[in-house]
C-alpha cells in the first residue's frame, strides 16, 4: 500500500509532507473567524432590577448563557430580582458569552442574636447594622446608667442572645434614662465643701449641676455650700415641714462661699426616708 512512497526519494516524500502542512494550515486560518466568530458582536442588554425569569428569557434572545454567579439579601428589592450583572449592559462582547447575574435572596438569611444589654446606644447601633439588623423603637426606664441598652426586644418580647432573626429584623431597644426608680431624700448640704458634698453624693449616684458664688471665692473645692436646689424640706400649708426627695441620677445646685455659714438649729427637721 505504500510502496510509492518507499519508491520516492526522501526529498519528495519530504516535499509532499510540508505541502500537506501547509494547506491543512491554510485551511484552519481560513476556517478560524467561522470558528471564534470573529466579528459576530453583540450589545449586553441591561436585566438589572428584572426578576431572575425576565433576565433569562431577554438574555437567552440574545443568544447569551445565563449563570447566576451569587445572592445577597437586601429586603427593600423584590425576591430573586438580579442585582448585578457582569459583563454590565452596554458592553460589546461576542454572541453565546455567558452572563453572570448577582440575584437578591428570596428568604433573608437568619442571623444570631447578640447580646446587647450593655452596650451603649451608639454601639448597639453599629452592632446592629454590621449584622444585618436595624433598629427599631426606643424606649426607656429609670436606671442611672443613661442610654445604656437595658433589654433588646422584637414584637413586645425579650429576645434572647443567641436567637436566630432573619435579617434586616429591627431591634427594639430599652435605655436607661439616667435616673433611679427609687426616691431618696434629698441631703442637706449646706456647711459642708463642694469636696466632702461630692464625697458624700457619690454613694446615692447623685451629682453636682451647677455651682454659683453668693462671694468671691478663692478655691472651689473648699468653698462652703450656703444654699442648695432642691432643698432637703418644703414647708406645707399646715405648717408641716415635709421631705423633698431626689433620684438616683439627678443633679442638685449649690450655692458656695468661702464664708461658712450659720444653721439654722431651732426648726425641727422630719427624719429622712427612701420612699
Amino acid at each position: 500500500m505504500f510502496k510509492f512512497i518507499t519508491q520516492r526519494s526522501f526529498g519528495v516524500n519530504l516535499l509532499v509532507a510540508v505541502a500537506l502542512l501547509l494547506v491543512i494550515v491554510f485551511i484552519f486560518f481560513l476556517s478560524l473567524d467561522s470558528i471564534t466568530k470573529h466579528n459576530e458582536t453583540v450589545t449586553v442588554p441591561s436585566v438589572t432590577g428584572k426578576s431572575l425569569a425576565e433576565a433569562t428569557t431577554i438574555l437567552k434572545q440574545k443568544d447569551f448563557e445565563v449563570s447566576v454567579q451569587d445572592s445577597v439579601y437586601i429586603d427593600s428589592l423584590a425576591p430573586l430580582s438580579v442585582i448585578k450583572q457582569s459583563p454590565e449592559s452596554e458592553d460589546v462582547v461576542k454572541t453565546h458569552r455567558t452572563i453572570y447575574l448577582t440575584i437578591n435572596r428570596s428568604t433573608p438569611p437568619l442571623i444570631d442574636m447578640p447580646d446587647l444589654r450593655g452596650f451603649s446606644f451608639r454601639s448597639a447601633q453599629m452592632f446592629l447594622e454590621s449584622l444585618g439588623l436595624k433598629t427599631g423603637t426606643i424606649t426607656y426606664t429609670p436606671d442611672i446608667a443613661r442610654n445604656a441598652v437595658k433589654d433588646q426586644m422584637v414584637e413586645g418580647k425579650t429576645i434572647t442572645p443567641g436567637s436566630k432573626v432573619p435579617m434586616s429584623t429591627a431591634i427594639d431597644l430599652v435605655l436607661g434614662n439616667g435616673l433611679g426608680d427609687t426616691q431618696l431624700t434629698v441631703p442637706d448640704l449646706i456647711g459642708l465643701t463642694i469636696s466632702q458634698a461630692k464625697e458624700y453624693l457619690s454613694g446615692d449616684n447623685i451629682g453636682i449641676g451647677v455651682i454659683l458664688t453668693e462671694s468671691p471665692v478663692s478655691d472651689t473645692s473648699s468653698a462652703y455650700i450656703v444654699k442648695q436646689n432642691p432643698e432637703p424640706t418644703t414647708q406645707l400649708p399646715s405648717g408641716e415641714v415635709a421631705n423633698n426627695h431626689i433620684r438616683a441620677g439627678q443633679l442638685m445646685d449649690v450655692w458656695i462661699s468661702m464664708t461658712p455659714p450659720i444653721k439654722d438649729t431651732t426648726t425641727t427637721q422630719p427624719p429622712p426616708d427612701n420612699q
